[in-house]
């Protein structure tokens, strides 16, 4: 074992107090749940047999598992704070490594399913609740507790891996060979909270649509509810007409009209064309609801014309988990944006169970936000030296169709990357992929599948948790990626209909000229450069 594995070995078995490694070696799981843990205390150790586990507080059971040794407690380091986590260990054939699992929204649960894929695939996993339960999108915990927001913001997901990788040491007599993370959303926000804040804690890291810039980006999700009130609002009647319109200007660009947009910020929709010529019907769109649309698709901007976050991108807005449940909603005042920044404001930046998002100014609030919660909450440090010094490898991917999050998001974080550490020095350690056709974290009209929704074939060159093994362990810098589309979304036994490759930003895939378009092989990673994000 190296210098570098024996260090780490000593620092871990540093978290231990009481139990020496030989005799937490030489114990079955249950000895486990009297395990002195540093700021954490165990309150189950116990032996999971091969099958279905039905988890705690009537979460989904999770099936097919191999024998695993399941531990939770709870970790304390305030008074304030109650950070319930869980460590799924596999009882044989553990692959030495150790893998943390992300929350997405406002957290609140373990993420049961992630750990049964984790151990399923023979990884030891750890989960935390981030010190509260709920569900995601709900702050109401967050209400005149400043510490628990904290917890949330950075405290938790650390002190998990610092436990779980202690507890690992003690079961197995050694300390993980490697250690991975990868989550999407918040889970991307906390992942890029790893890479920036604790560089020891992860060789390497995979940030799937970054939530890391919070407080704008809930900010911008308060300024677009303003304009969706009223007679702005966008019904979900309304959205084909409009994905129908960018698609037609859109969709041809890169020389292949397949009903998907291969680079959107190549697109500046022309808007006018949905102007309601005569009585407003389902295919058209009144002069308050093209400005609204024509906001949605801009950056929002302070009165200064500084950014406060970039607009969403063309080509997805009617589809299944795209604007009409993360942007306009079923009706005013229903879409999970609505709901995000609502929550935001009211709990976590004013403390005020009272709060109309009717009041919200975007100069005095964004400013407010930042001020409070900004250094809690976002994940914005482009300096990754540390991160890089220490050999680890860093993995972005976003989606070109996020409804949630506008893409752009991402690719200003690269670029703020880039300025700070230099092309050259960036290239060695990040790679960011920029998906069309993928929603938030999943689905989409698009090739969407590429493992991070838990579902690959077992080849490395579309299962991105294998190309930041490989990168890590074996130095292979990643420079593309293969995405599929099923014909059923989330079946892994459902036929595939259309592979793409994705290439590492800024290079877009191009179609050769002859083949199918539904085949990764007719396409190729030229030269063409997408432009700055905005």
């Amino acid at each position: 074992m190296s210098s570098t594995h024996d260090s780490k070995r000593r620092f871990l078995l540093g978290c231990l107090f009481a139990c020496g490694l030989p005799a937490c070696a030489a114990s079955p799981c249950q000895s486990l749940a009297t395990l002195h843990l540093q700021l954490a205390t165990v309150s189950v150790a116990e032996a999971i047999p091969a099958g279905s586990f039905n988890p705690p507080r009537g979460a989904d059971p999770v099936s097919n598992l191999p024998a695993f040794c399941r531990v939770a407690g709870v970790i304390k380091p305030v008074n304030d704070s109650l950070i319930q986590f869980e460590l799924w260990m596999p009882a044989e054939k553990w692959n030495g490594k150790f893998r943390g699992v992300g929350n997405g929204g406002f957290a609140g649960s373990i993420s049961y399913q992630e750990l049964g894929w984790a151990v399923r695939n023979g990884y030891a996993a750890g989960s935390t609740d981030t010190g509260h339960q709920g569900i995601g999108i709900e702050a109401g915990w967050a209400f005149e507790h400043p510490e628990k927001i904290n917890d949330f913001g950075y405290r938790a997901i650390h002190v998990t891996a610092i436990t779980s990788k202690a507890i690992v040491t003690a079961y197995y007599a050694q300390a993980p060979v490697h250690s991975y993370f990868l989550s999407c959303s918040n889970g991307g926000r906390q992942a890029l909270v790893e890479a920036q804040r604790y560089p020891e804690d992860y060789d390497g890291i995979v940030a799937g649509a970054p939530a890391n810039y919070w407080t704008h980006l809930l900010s911008n999700a308060a300024w677009n509810n303003l304009h969706l009130a009223g007679s702005g609002y966008i019904s979900a009647a309304k959205l084909p007409a409009v994905e129908a319109a960018s698609l037609s200007q859109c969709d041809a660009l890169d020389g292949v009209k397949d009903g998907i947009v291969q680079d959107p910020s190549q697109c500046h929709v022309n808007t006018e064309v949905l102007r309601c010529a005569g009585a407003e019907t389902a295919a058209c769109l009144t002069p308050n609801q093209l400005n609204t649309l024509k906001i949605l698709y801009a950056s929002s901007k302070g009165s200064d014309g500084t950014q406060i976050f970039p607009g969403y991108a063309p080509g997805t807005e009617a589809e299944a988990g795209g604007w009409g449940a993360w942007i306009t909603g079923p009706a005013p005042r229903e879409s999970l944006m609505f709901a995000f920044g609502t929550q935001f404001f009211k709990y976590m930046v004013f403390a005020n169970t009272s709060w109309d998002y009717r009041s919200f100014d975007v100069d005095r609030d964004t400013g407010i936000a930042d001020e409070k919660l900004g250094r809690v909450l976002n994940a914005t440090d482009p300096n990754l030296a540390a991160f890089q010094a220490r050999g680890g490898k860093l993995i972005l991917y976003h989606g070109w169709g996020d409804a949630a999050i506008a893409p752009a998001n991402s690719i200003n974080y690269y670029q703020r990357v880039i300025a700070t550490m230099g092309s050259n020095k960036t290239k060695q350690f990040v790679r960011l992929f920029m998906v069309p056709g993928l929603e938030h974290c999943f689905g989409g009209p698009g090739p969407n599948s590429f493992g991070q929704d838990g579902l690959s074939t077992g080849d490395p060159e579309n299962n991105v948790s294998s190309l930041i093994e490989r990168w890590v362990e074996q130095g292979f810098s990643p420079e593309r990626i293969t995405a599929v589309k099923r014909a059923r979304d989330g079946d892994l036994n459902s036929p595939v209909i259309r592979t793409r490759p994705v290439c590492a930003f800024p290079i877009v895939a191009q179609y050769k000229g002859q083949g199918s378009v539904d085949a990764a092989e007719s396409f190729a990673c030229g030269e063409a450069a997408a432009p700055v994000g905005k």
